[in-house]
C-alpha cells in the first residue's frame, strides 16, 4: 500500500472509530437523560443488547453516504445537511428494528448521535478558523479590510479569507446598503454599516483595504466607492464581474486590483462557448491583423475553440512571432501558421489561400489611429479600402464559406480619413457579398478596452510617470467593450449568417475625462491634486462623440443579445468606377482630389476645421466626371465574370 493509501485507510479508521463510539454515547445519554439518570437493570440489559444493531446500522449509513471520507477544513453547509438526514434515516431504521426502547429514547439518541459525530468534523474548522485570526492579530503584517457586500459572495469570500494560508486579511466587518442587514453577523464578522459610512469606518478601524464582493455593482457606485477610498488612502481590490453568477466558486484568489474593465456602465458579455465552438470547431480558418490585439484576440478564441488550422496573417513579424509564440504553448495541439504578408498584395493573398484553403476569414488588418491617418490619407485608403477588397477577393475566389471584416463606429458620419476608409471598406464588402456566393459580413464596434496605443495603456503611462494625464476634451465620449467581448461577439455576429452589416450593441457611452480620473484614483492618486489632467483639445480627424448607426441605419434589427443587422441603403451602383478613381489618387498623392473622392463615395463625411491638408501633385485625368465606367465606350476593356464587372475592373488597374 502507498504511503497516501495508508494515511487514508487510517483516517477512515479513525472516522468509523469515533462515530461507533458516538453512536454508544448517543444510546446511553438518551437513556439517562430519559430515565433520569437512573437506568433499570432490565432496560440496561436490553440496551446492551441494543448495542450491536445500533453501531452496524449507524456505519453502515456513514459509510453509504460517505461521511467518513469529510474534508475538516472544507465541510459546510451541505454537509451538515447531508450528516443531519443520514442520521435521522439510521435512528428510524434503528427504532423499526429495535422496538424495545422507550419512542423518546430514539429521538435523543438522535440528537446525542448528530452533534456528537457533527462537533469531531466540524470542530477543527472552528478552531483552526480562531486560531488563524488570533494570529493575525498579533501579526505586523496584518492587512486590515473592511468587505462591501454582505451577501453570499461577501460570506464565501470571508471564510475563504479566514481559512487561507496564504493571505494575510484581517477582516474587521462588512458595509451594505441593504438596512436588514445593519448589526447583523456574517461569517462571524458584524455589519458595520452601508457604503456611505465607509469613510468613517476606514478611519475608525484603521482599515488599510477594501474588498468588493458584489461581482454585478454598477460602475457608478464602484466609483463611488473608489473616491472613498481614495480620499482615506485605501487600497480597493474587487471580484470579477464575470464571477456574479458562481458564487459558489468565489474565493480568495480571484481579488484583484480594480481594472478598466470593472468601469464598464453595464454587466459583462456572457457567452454559449459550446454555440462558438460548434461554428468554427475543426475550421480552416485565416485571420489578418493577427499581430493586433483584436486579431490577436480572434486567434486566441478560435484556438481556444478548437480550429484544426490557423493561418495568422500579419505585416509586423514582430507581434506576429510573440503571438505565435504564446499561441503554441497555451495550444499545442492547433496547427498555426504565422504568414508575414502585406494585404495590399493581392497576388500573395491568392497563394495564401490556394495553399491553405481557408473555409473561414477574418479581416482584422487595418491602419486605425486617426489622428496619423490625417497625415497620410493614401496609407488609411490603400490599406482599409483596397487592402479589404483584396481580402473579400481572395475569401470569394478561393470559394471561402464566410468572411467577417472587422469595421468601427467611426465609419458612421465621419469626420476622419480613418473613419470613412472604413465605410468605404463596408461598402465593399455590402456590394461584393450581393455577387459572390462566400457569406461576407461587416461587424461594426466602438474602442476596445486596453487595446495598443487606445486611451487606457496611455493614461496608465502618464500616471505612472506622475503626470499630467491629457484628456482631448471634458465632455469627449466613447463606446468600450473589453477585447474579450467584442471577439466573441463578432464570431457570433460574422459567422451567425445574420446580414452584411452587424453593429454590436455596447451599452452606454463613457466620458474620456471620467475614466482617466477613475483610472488616477485606481492609482491610489487624487484626481488634480495629486496628477493633473490636461485638455488639450481635439486632434485632427477626432470627434467629440461617436455613433453605431447613421440616419439612414436607424431601423435595425436586434437578431440576438447585443447584435443589431443594419439596414442601410445598397452602395452606389457606379461604385467601381468611385473606386477606381480612388485609387488613382492615392497612388499618385492628389489629397485634394482624394478627399473630393473620399466625399462623393461617403457623402456624411465632413472634415473637422484645421486638418492638415498637406499639397500634392494633382493626378490629371481622374476627375470623377471623366472617368468612364467598365464597359463604357472609350474605357478599358476586360475579362468579365457575370455581376462581377466593378471587382474585374478592380484587378486590371
Amino acid at each position: 500500500m502507498t504511503r497516501w493509501g495508508s494515511a487514508a485507510a487510517l483516517r477512515y479508521a479513525i472516522f468509523l472509530t469515533y462515530d461507533a463510539i458516538a453512536a454508544l454515547c448517543g444510546l446511553y445519554g438518551a437513556l439517562l437523560l430519559r430515565l433520569s439518570g437512573e437506568v433499570p437493570s432490565g432496560f440496561a440489559s436490553g440496551a446492551r443488547g441494543a448495542i450491536p444493531l445500533l453501531v452496524g446500522i449507524k456505519l453502515a449509513t456513514v459509510y453509504a453516504a460517505r461521511l467518513h471520507c469529510w474534508s475538516f477544513r472544507m465541510s459546510g453547509l451541505s454537509e451538515a445537511v447531508r450528516l443531519v438526514f443520514s442520521m435521522m434515516a439510521a435512528s428510524l431504521a434503528f427504532a423499526l428494528a429495535w422496538s424495545g426502547l422507550p419512542r423518546s429514547v430514539y429521538v435523543l439518541e438522535f440528537f446525542f448521535t448528530t452533534s456528537l459525530m457533527a462537533g469531531f468534523r466540524f470542530a477543527p474548522r472552528f478552531v483552526e478558523g480562531w486560531y488563524a485570526e488570533w494570529q493575525r492579530r498579533g501579526s505586523p503584517g496584518a492587512v486590515k479590510a473592511i468587505i462591501v457586500g454582505a451577501s453570499g459572495a461577501g460570506d464565501l469570500l470571508a471564510r475563504d479569507l479566514l481559512r487561507s494560508e496564504d493571505g494575510n486579511y484581517l477582516v474587521v466587518g462588512f458595509v451594505d446598503d441593504d438596512p436588514a442587514k445593519l448589526g447583523m453577523h456574517v461569517s462571524g464578522k458584524p455589519v458595520l454599516g452601508n457604503v456611505r459610512d465607509l469613510g468613517r469606518l476606514i478611519e475608525q478601524h484603521q482599515v488599510s483595504t477594501v474588498l468588493l464582493a458584489i461581482p454585478d455593482l454598477p460602475a457608478e457606485r464602484i466609483r463611488e466607492i473608489l473616491a472613498i477610498c481614495s480620499s482615506s488612502k485605501a487600497s480597493f481590490k474587487t471580484i470579477p464581474a464575470s464571477y456574479a453568477f458562481l458564487d459558489e466558486r468565489i474565493s480568495a484568489a480571484m481579488l484583484h486590483d480594480l481594472s478598466p474593465d470593472d468601469l464598464l456602465p453595464r454587466p459583462p458579455v456572457a457567452f454559449d462557448d459550446e454555440e462558438i465552438r460548434s461554428l468554427v470547431h475543426g475550421r480552416r480558418v485565416l485571420v489578418t491583423g493577427a499581430g493586433g490585439t483584436i486579431g490577436g484576440e480572434i486567434c486566441r478564441q478560435l484556438a481556444d475553440h478548437g480550429v484544426s488550422r490557423l493561418v495568422m496573417v500579419d505585416m509586423n513579424e514582430n507581434e506576429l512571432y510573440l503571438r505565435t509564440r504564446r499561441l503554441q504553448e497555451d495550444y499545442p495541439s492547433v496547427r498555426l501558421h504565422p504568414e508575414v504578408a502585406d494585404i495590399r498584395e493581392l497576388q500573395r493573398l491568392h497563394r495564401l489561400a490556394a495553399q491553405y484553403s481557408p473555409e473561414f476569414v477574418f479581416h482584422a488588418a487595418a491602419h486605425k489611429h486617426v489622428p496619423l491617418m490625417e497625415y497620410a490619407p493614401e496609407e488609411a485608403v490603400k490599406n482599409n479600402v483596397f487592402g479589404t477588397l483584396n481580402v473579400a477577393l481572395m475569401a470569394h475566389e478561393i470559394g471561402a464559406e464566410r468572411l467577417v471584416v472587422i469595421s468601427t463606429d467611426k465609419a458612421v458620419n465621419p469626420t476622419s480619413v480613418m473613419g470613412a476608409s472604413k465605410r468605404i471598406a463596408e461598402l465593399v464588402v455590402r456590394d461584393l457579398a450581393s455577387r459572390s456566393k462566400t457569406k461576407m459580413t461587416a461587424v461594426r464596434f466602438g474602442n476596445v478596452l486596453g487595446s495598443a496605443g487606445s486611451v487606457v495603456p496611455i493614461f496608465k503611462q502618464q500616471i505612472e510617470r506622475g503626470g499630467p494625464v491629457t484628456v482631448t476634451h471634458p465632455d469627449c465620449t466613447r463606446y468600450f467593450m473589453t477585447v474579450s467581448e467584442a471577439v466573441g461577439l463578432v464570431l457570433l455576429a460574422g459567422l451567425g449568417g445574420y446580414g452584411e452589416l452587424c453593429v454590436l450593441d455596447m451599452g452606454e457611452p463613457i466620458r474620456i475625462d471620467e475614466m482617466a480620473r477613475s483610472l488616477i484614483t485606481m492609482a491610489g492618486r487624487i484626481p488634480e491634486k495629486e496628477i493633473a489632467i490636461v485638455y488639450t483639445g481635439l486632434r485632427p480627424g477626432e470627434k467629440l462623440f461617436e455613433e453605431l448607426l447613421t440616419e439612414e441605419e436607424e431601423q435595425n434589427v436586434l437578431v440576438r443579445n447585443r447584435i443589431n443587422v443594419a439596414k442601410s441603403p445598397p452602395p452606389p451602383a457606379d461604385l467601381a468606377a468611385r473606386l477606381k478613381v480612388l485609387q488613382g489618387l492615392a497612388t499618385t498623392g492628389d489629397r485634394p482630389g482624394l478627399f473630393a473622392a473620399i466625399k462623393a463615395l461617403v457623402p456624411t463625411y465632413r472634415r473637422t476645421p484645421g486638418q492638415p491638408i498637406p499639397a500634392g501633385a494633382p493626378a490629371a485625368g481622374l476627375a470623377l466626371e471623366t472617368l468612364a465606367s467598365p464597359g463604357e465606350p472609350g474605357s478599358k476593356r476586360t475579362r468579365r465574370l457575370p455581376g462581377m464587372d466593378w471587382v474585374q475592373a478592380l484587378t486590371d488597374i
